[in-house]
């Protein structure tokens, strides 16, 4: 009897590997070959190589946060441009003149340096023949603070003019 239920169980074990491999034959292994089959697929039409599609968009997730920071750095860089160019002075007018009859040449002038917004100095050297002096006034909005002459009021209006 022992020896009958040896050979029952072998014959169980026998049957069940058969079975086994003949489900991996029939089932198992197709389906592994048809989903081996998408996998190549789906890395061939994400672009394909030797690497799989997950370490490829590791690679772009990686490329997408350096871009990123990238462009953070960029528009810091240029808000601290922007803010220099604020201050900038791309308005400059000049009129030189003769400030006394006597003295020939034009000598004396006036410079106008303003920001876009007409902020800034303008600057006045007067010649005579005994000696130069200079004034500077502070222009706002293209008014002078204080008051000024015929040439500082012309170079104000050249600096004006300028194209920015």
């Amino acid at each position: 009897m022992q020896q009958y239920f040896l050979t029952a169980v072998l014959a169980g074990l026998a049957s069940a590997l058969v079975v086994t491999l003949g489900y991996h034959l029939l089932v198992a292994a197709p389906r592994a070959r048809k989903l081996q089959a998408t996998v190549d697929t789906h890395d061939g039409v994400l672009g394909g190589g030797a690497s799989r599609a997950t370490d490829r968009l590791g690679a772009l997730e990686r490329d997408a946060a350096a871009s990123a920071a990238a462009r953070e750095a960029e528009l810091r860089r240029i808000d601290a441009l922007e803010k220099i160019a604020r201050t900038e002075v791309p308005r400059i007018g000049f009129v030189r003149y003769n400030a006394f009859s006597d003295v020939g040449s034009d000598l004396s002038y006036a410079l106008a340096l303003l920001t876009r917004e007409g902020d800034g100095v303008v600057l006045s050297s007067i010649y005579s023949r005994e000696d130069t002096r200079t004034y500077g006034k502070a222009v706002a909005g293209f008014k002078p603070a204080a008051d000024s002459s015929e040439e500082e009021l012309a170079a104000i209006a050249k600096a004006r003019a300028a194209a920015t």
